[in-house]
């Protein structure tokens, strides 16, 4: 993470990213109404600093919520412990009693991971898991906010929708692995680079790439800490809600720009919401806002106030 807030033509080249991390400089460009080298020489510093990172994430056959209490002054601990797992998505950690929240993707192994691998992580004292049921929002669909609708629709056609809904399949082609590896690490590889990879023509890897994407396999994410684009407050709410107005309280959310990520779960709570805002005052507006008393929720709120790691990626310190 930069640490360092963005210049207003920076701001619109990561948007333009989380729209579509694949779309080549001529083409942000384009739809910026910038000059190719301006962007190019900018985009390319961004990508270099690490201030934004483009990466593949696959999706797990199915997700969970963790909310964890550190042994006192073990916080920091605890949560560079879960970045460091590879099905560990993203590891928060809060100013609440629960102070590390993390998600998780897992196949059938809730028992080994229940009872014996998540309780030995140093530093916790207690945990609550909340199954994923259904997403209505994940990060790829949040946007900064830099760009005119019109630009974002020029891009949104080779970038592809926030997908929150998937199945995999019960086996891969031979070289995913190796496709799927490469974009997690980069997802801005070239199809030259990936088709001398895997050995195959680039017009096979194009094709192959294009449904992974379109099957839900892998997201292309650009991941950019909220406060170095304009949204230093960001939020974690737990949302109690009865079963019959979860569907559309979350349709209703997932229109909210200030909203990077909302899901349905399973556990005391229904919902589990990521929120952004420009400052303390905006959040308070919107927990004000009459959609909760709307839907008859308790909304509990804890404030993010570290990131050791975002989509899938662990952020430099």
């Amino acid at each position: 993470m930069s640490g360092q807030a963005f210049t207003e033509l920076q701001r619109r080249i990561a948007a333009a990213l989380q729209v579509d991390g694949r779309a080549s400089w001529r083409r942000i460009a384009d739809a910026l109404g910038e000059p190719e080298r301006t962007v190019a020489r900018h985009g390319t510093d961004l990508l270099a600093s690490g201030a934004v990172a483009v990466a593949g994430m696959n999706h797990a056959e199915n997700q969970m919520i963790l909310a964890c209490e550190s042994v006192l002054g073990a916080a920091q601990l605890v949560s560079e412990a879960l970045a460091r797992r590879d099905d560990v998505v993203y590891s928060y950690r809060t100013t609440g009693e629960l102070n590390i929240v993390a998600e998780l993707g897992y196949e059938e192994n809730l028992d080994e991971l229940l009872t014996l691998q998540l309780p030995a992580t140093p530093g916790l004292r207690r945990l609550e898991a909340f199954p994923v049921l259904r997403y209505f929002k994940t990060i790829r669909g949040w946007r900064c906010g830099a760009l005119t609708p019109a630009q974002e629709e020029t891009l949104a056609a080779g970038g592809g929708a926030d997908r929150t809904e998937w199945s995999l399949p019960e086996t891969r082609g031979a070289n995913d692995a190796l496709l799927l590896q490469a974009l997690r690490e980069d997802g801005r590889t070239s199809i030259e680079t990936l088709a001398r990879l895997v050995k195959m023509s680039e017009t096979s890897v194009a094709r192959r790439i294009d449904w992974l994407l379109s099957s839900g396999q892998l997201s292309i994410r650009a991941l950019v800490e909220p406060a170095d684009v304009g949204y230093p407050v960001e939020a974690m709410l737990w949302v109690q809600a009865p079963p019959q107005r979860v569907e559309p309280l979350g349709r209703a959310l997932q229109l909210w720009p200030e909203v990077r990520y909302a899901a349905a779960v399973a556990g005391k709570f229904q919902m589990i919401v990521n929120v952004t805002a420009i400052s303390h005052a905006q959040l308070y507006t919107m927990l004000s806002h009459p959609v909760w008393a709307e839907h008859h929720t308790v909304v509990h709120t804890d404030l993010v106030y570290a990131a050791r790691k975002r989509g899938g990626r662990v952020l430099s310190v």
